[in-house]
């Protein structure tokens, strides 16, 4: 079906027929239509017109209104203040529109069939080493974009960048070479299965080993530098040692993973050793092109606005004067990829902000060697720092960086309380699901509810909270639509446009029907904290409506069907809205 215009964009329309008729000299001039406390919605692009055509702007709003003619959708149209437009529409037009929407799968939203391929990096974790807090944005983040974007049309492309290369490397394994049996897995009392968990705590243990050694060994540190050089000389058996590193994080990733409830694909993680046979190239075509020069023997690009603090330039560094290459060889390398194999028009990448200086020389860079141009755009989406309730970055009580899982599981067991306490005949499986649903739904939805530019205080009691802007607020409103839905008996939901909306029925349909216009805005941002905020209107809307309209116990039949009609999208809105965000709602609470 095709995608349903808004009320907003038909009025939008209606306004400007009205301004072309009126006063043709404006061109097509723009009514600058937004949403109003005072109507519906309120036009003031007439005061800027009044200027350029010195009119006075009353007179000039008058005859724009008197231009537009009598319709079905604009029920009143009052000149107000020095030239505004304040605009009602007909209960009819509302209740129309949202019966078109409800009519399609996709709830009206616009598809672009022939929209670009957008590549995301995100969700970028370190082999062999634990998840923490600091990987939590990137991936939740992350995650919504890509759901946001392939729902409007985009092709996505998702592309997880591990660190899975450099010289740390050589010190693991060199350490595995001399000590052969410490990645091998307790045979007893598993079925065969090696748990993320397991898996972690050996790549734990064998780095703390190997780490101490190294520091306190001449000889093991000079064996493992050695070792380093065979490792990207492409050695036979230390390649087969450094793979067996990157499988065995695979399977602690993937764990922490499955229990944010996200899914991550082996093709999709190509990691900073996917690079390696371009990095060569891209130094020569960099210097050959003369974006990059020598410099005391590094091959670095400058840039007449990026100074250190002793005024100097300071470059960004593509190969250092050893021969070794830095993160821009393998960021600058994987622009290319992307590109020229991928054929991406838009990269994004999901990445902390304090890395944006490093981005902004990769990507201008990249735009002075012609792989990034007026087709093809390069976005850095830099989110802040997870903070504590005391406003500092999240540690535990030793100081220690909070790893991710103990994060994960604490919000499930403090959402499992809650909806223990709220169950009605629920099982203790049924509670034990939807805990996680809702504890997980709960931190993701903490990330997704602030700009990703801002830092954000990690609050699980907050968080788990069934009031206020948290995601359990939206799935209970949710639940509690079904709920009504379950109990209506032989009612079923269905437009009437003939009857007149209560206030609160006329608020949450102009809501609902912004709904696509908002998705789109939301992917054209990159600003899935829009796409928050809308949903917890659209509750906090159906809450007010479900105190003031009865819906089971209304005055008429048809009443009933049209109340039932307005909780159905809602509940349909709400669903697919969460699940972009990539939060579960549950049927029953």
């Amino acid at each position: 079906m095709a995608s349903v215009p808004s009320l907003a964009s038909t009025v939008q329309q209606r306004l400007a027929e009205g301004l072309s008729a009126a006063l043709p000299e404006a061109g097509s001039a723009d009514p600058l239509l937004r949403r109003s406390d005072r109507a519906d919605f309120q036009a003031n692009g007439i005061l800027a017109l009044a200027k350029q055509l010195k009119g006075n702007p009353r007179e000039l709003a008058t005859k724009v209104v008197e231009a537009i003619p009598a319709n079905d959708v604009l029920k009143d149209i009052e000149v107000s203040g020095p030239g505004f437009l304040n605009i009602t529409v007909s209960d009819a037009a509302i209740v129309n529109t949202l019966a078109a929407r409800a009519a399609d799968d996709r709830l009206g939203v616009p598809f672009n069939a022939s929209a670009g391929t957008t590549v995301i990096d995100y969700a970028q974790p370190n082999v062999a080493k634990e998840m923490h807090v600091g990987h939590l944005r990137s991936a939740v983040i992350g995650a919504a974009m890509v759901g946001i974007l392939e729902f409007t049309g985009e092709t996505v492309v998702r592309r997880h960048h591990i660190g899975d290369w450099g010289t740390q490397f050589g010190m693991l394994i060199q350490y595995l070479i001399e000590h052969p049996h410490e990645l091998d897995h307790k045979a007893e009392g598993t079925d065969g299965e090696v748990s993320g968990e397991e898996a972690m705590s050996n790549l734990n243990r064998l780095y703390k080993a190997s780490r101490a050694l190294f520091d306190s060994d001449e000889e093991f540190k000079t064996r493992a530098r050695a070792r380093v050089v065979d490792l990207q000389a492409g050695d036979e058996e230390t390649l087969a040692l450094w793979q067996r590193f990157v499988d065995e994080s695979k399977i602690y990733f993937y764990s922490v993973f499955e229990k944010l409830d996200m899914d991550i694909r082996d093709p999709d993680i190509v990691g900073e050793s996917g690079y390696n046979d371009m990095l060569q190239e891209t130094c020569r075509l960099l210097e050959e092109s003369g974006v990059a020069v020598r410099s005391e023997g590094a091959l670095c690009v400058f840039f007449d606005d990026v100074k250190g603090p002793d005024g100097n330039p300071v470059p960004l560094i593509v190969q250092k004067s050893d021969g070794g290459f830095g993160y821009a060889a393998t960021d600058l390398s994987a622009i290319r990829d992307r590109v020229q194999n991928l054929k991406a028009s838009t990269l994004l990448y999901v990445v902390d902000a304090r890395q944006s200086l490093h981005f902004k020389m990769v990507f201008e860079t990249a735009r002075r060697a012609g792989w990034l141009n007026d087709e093809v755009k390069a976005h850095q989406l830099a989110f802040g720092t997870v903070l504590g309730k005391d406003g500092k970055p999240f540690k535990t009580r030793e100081g220690e960086t909070v790893r991710l899982v103990d994060l994960l599981d604490e919000a499930i067991e403090r959402a499992s309380a809650v909806v223990r306490e709220k169950a009605q005949d629920l099982s203790e499986e049924e509670i034990a699901e939807r805990g996680a649903q809702v504890g997980i739904g709960a931190v993701k939805y903490a990330d997704l509810s602030t700009s990703a530019a801002r830092d954000y205080k990690f609050d699980l009691d907050q968080m788990v909270s069934l009031n206020g802007d948290t995601s359990v607020y939206l799935q209970y409103a949710y639940a509690r639509i079904q709920s009504i839905l379950r109990k209506a008996g032989d009612a079923k939901p269905a437009a009437h446009p003939e009857l007149v909306l209560a206030e609160s029925e006329r608020a949450l349909g102009l809501h609902l029907d912004s709904f696509g216009d908002l998705i789109e805005e939301t992917a054209e941002e990159f600003a899935p904290h829009k796409l928050a905020a809308y949903l917890y209107q659209l509750a906090s809307l159906y809450t007010t409506f479900y105190s003031e309209c009865p819906v089971l116990k209304a005055d008429t039949a048809e009443q009933v069907e049209n109340r039932l009609f307005l909780c159905d999208l809602t509940a349909r809105t709400l669903h697919q809205g969460m699940a972009l965000l990539g939060i579960r709602t549950p049927e029953r609470l």
